[in-house]
């Protein structure tokens, strides 16, 4: 039977519906995780200390708050990030911004010198708020990105966070920087007196980071440590076929070895843990022939499994039988930012992050997916 026009322009229509439906869902459903996961992290997990100041909890429990710098450096970053979408505004960054002012780390023989590095902890101590002294770097680190991102995404606060951004990077580079390694230290407290002086964190390693910071200030030592951090992230991923790198490395000025259980924080110190586990988040954007490699040594590694677990031995062992989003999250990013590779199957088999909602008693799940929304869905 032959179709009439009406008919063959009702199946057209149809069609072109349904394919216009198609293209707008693979369009709007990142755009929809994107900003369900910013709002439902941000209701989870910011909490409002006064009008002017707030804090991220990292502690999993609203009724028992910790602040990290760590913590407060992503939401930064992340508050930055939702504002060049228009879902958050200056004034969701400045509350942040004024908890990380509010405690800045002091240095010398009695901590009477103050910095702009951010002190790593606040906690709840008798009934009254305590802060822990000495800082991280990895925290500081991400405090400044932000402020750099806050700078374009308000022009009107770009003065204020600018400057607040050259006070931090020279901070860093004072007080958290070791020239003979040519690497950044863990934290203002390990001194060229201390034995962490030459302990490196290898999740500090962020080439993109150092590149932005080299172009505001101009500063050569930026340079300096690019390559020698990019140098010995290398090294280390080079000594495994597997291309893992540990949680932490003791490093010279052209050598470096994971370091033994227990020498920091846990009994994975040594081990693709933690810490580690944010090393392709941290390379997913640099052109950078070594980070390329090392992340490529890494994306094969895990593409080889039948699905990652929640950390490895630099040999290859599994940790733990189970999946995590701390380590699945920043290797979507990786992934989702360097498809031309051909690991499609790690991007098809990290999505199940996004496959159900963020999850509220986990911080760092949380928070790492979120970053992977906001970075990897675009």
């Amino acid at each position: 039977m032959r179709l009439s026009k009406f008919t063959w322009f009702l199946t057209a229509l149809i069609a072109i519906i349904y394919t216009a439906t198609l293209i707008v869902i693979r369009i709007e459903n990142p755009h929809h995780i994107q900003a369900e996961s910013y709002q439902r992290w941000r209701e989870t997990y910011i909490i409002k200390q006064s009008a002017n100041r707030a804090f991220v909890n990292t502690s999993n429990n609203r009724a028992k708050p910790v602040a990290l710098s760590e913590g407060q450096g992503y939401g930064l970053y992340v508050t930055a990030a939702a504002g060049q979408h228009g879902w958050a505004k200056s004034r969701d960054f400045d509350q942040l911004l004024n908890y990380y002012l509010a405690h800045r780390d002091y240095v010398g023989n009695h901590h009477q010198t103050p910095t702009y590095l951010m002190q790593w902890r606040q906690y709840q101590k008798n009934g009254h708020w305590a802060s822990d002294i000495n800082s991280a770097t990895d925290g500081d680190l991400f405090i400044a990105m932000a402020l750099h991102q806050a700078a374009r995404v308000w022009p009107k606060r770009a003065g204020y966070y600018r400057n607040l951004e050259r006070h931090l990077t020279s901070d860093i580079l004072a007080y958290e920087y070791n020239p003979h390694t040519r690497s950044l230290t863990v934290g203002d407290w390990a001194t060229s007196k201390s034995k962490y002086y030459r302990l490196m964190r290898t999740s500090d390693v962020a080439p993109t980071f150092f590149d932005t910071f080299y172009q505001s200030s101009h500063d050569q030592r930026w340079r300096s440590v690019k390559n020698g951090m990019l140098d010995h992230l290398a090294d280390l991923s080079a000594q495994h076929r597997t291309g893992l790198v540990p949680d932490f490395a003791w490093v010279t000025a052209d050598s470096a070895k994971p370091v033994k259980p227990w020498t920091v924080a846990s009994k994975n110190d040594g081990n693709y843990s933690a810490n580690a586990c944010r090393v392709p988040m941290m390379l997913a954007n640099s052109k950078d022939p070594r980070a390329q490699k090392t992340l490529t040594r890494m994306m094969k590694f895990f593409s080889q499994r039948s699905y990652v677990t929640a950390g490895y031995t630099l040999a290859g062992k599994k940790l733990n039988h189970y999946q995590s989003a701390s380590f699945s999250a920043p290797i979507f990013l990786a992934v989702s930012r360097n498809r031309n590779h051909g690991y499609d199957n790690l991007f098809a088999s990290q999505k199940f992050i996004f496959s159900k909602p963020l999850p509220k008693d986990n911080y760092y799940d949380a928070t790492l997916t979120t970053i992977a929304a906001m970075e990897g869905m675009n």
